[in-house]
C-alpha cells in the first residue's frame, strides 16, 4: 500500500478483517460524498517519510476539510491554497525560534523529506465537516505507528500539539525518545503556549546531541 518499510511494519495491520473492513466502509464513503484528501493522498505522509527515515513526528489531528487543501500531512496545504490559520502559526513560531522566514506557500512536503513525519490521528475528512471521521478506526492506525515508532533504536522526536496529539504520548514509553507538548497552533490556544515553546530549534538540538542531521526547518 505503501511503498517502503511501513508496508512491512503495519502488515498485521494491513492484513487484519478489521481494518480491511473499514477501509471498505472509507472507500464507500467516498462514492457517496466528498472526503479529502484525495484517495490518492491518504498515507502520503507514509509514503514521503519512511519508517527508516523518520527522525521527527509531528501530530495533527485530522486532515483539512475545506476543497484543495488537504494532502495526507498534517497542518500542510497543497501550493496555490491559502495558508490556514495555524499554520501561518507555525511558521510564526518557526521565525521565532529559528529566524527562518514564512514560506509563500503552505506545502510542507520539503520537511517530509527531511525525515519528519507530518502524521494526523484521523487519516480523512467529509468536505466542510471538521472530525467527521473522528472514531470510526484511523485511531487504531495511527496509534499503532506511533506504538511501532516507539521501538526503534534510533531517537525520535515527537511534537503533539494539542488535546489530541497529546493522547498518544501515552504510546511513548522509550526513554530515549524526546516528547514536545504544548497547546495546538490554532489561534484560539496559541497564545496559551504554542507561541514561545520553540519546537524546532529544541528538536534540531536533540538530534544534534544523538549525532543525528538536523531537520532543514527551511524547506
Amino acid at each position: 500500500m505503501i511503498g517502503n518499510d511501513w508496508d512491512e511494519k503495519l502488515k498485521i495491520i494491513w492484513e487484519s478483517k478489521g481494518f480491511q473492513k473499514f477501509y471498505e466502509k472509507i472507500m464507500h464513503e467516498y462514492d457517496l460524498k466528498t472526503i479529502y484528501p484525495p484517495k490518492d493522498y491518504i498515507f502520503n505522509a507514509l509514503k514521503l517519510t519512511s519508517f527508516a527515515d523518520t527522525k521527527v513526528v509531528i501530530m495533527g489531528q485530522d486532515p483539512y476539510h475545506g476543497e484543495n487543501e488537504a494532502h495526507g500531512l498534517s497542518f500542510s496545504v497543497q501550493k496555490g491554497v491559502k495558508i490556514p490559520p495555524s499554520l501561518q502559526n507555525i511558521y510564526k513560531e518557526l521565525y521565532d525560534d529559528l529566524k527562518i522566514p514564512p514560506k509563500e506557500d503552505g506545502d510542507l512536503t520539503g520537511w517530509a523529506k527531511e525525515g519528519v513525519l507530518l502524521l494526523n490521528s484521523v487519516l480523512t475528512v467529509e468536505k466542510d465537516k471538521a472530525a467527521s471521521h473522528r472514531n470510526l478506526g484511523w485511531e487504531l492506525l495511527t496509534d499503532y505507528i506511533i506504538k511501532i515508532l516507539n521501538t526503534k533504536e534510533e531517537p525520535v522526536v515527537f511534537i503533539l500539539w494539542g488535546k489530541f496529539a497529546k493522547e498518544k504520548a501515552k504510546y511513548i514509553t522509550n526513554p530515549h525518545h524526546y516528547i514536545i507538548i504544548s497547546p495546538h497552533p490554532s489561534p484560539l490556544s496559541a497564545y496559551s503556549g504554542f507561541f514561545g515553546s520553540r519546537p524546532f530549534s529544541k528538536a534540531n538540538e536533540f538530534l544534534k546531541k544523538n549525532k543525528m542531521t538536523p531537520i532543514d526547518w527551511s524547506l
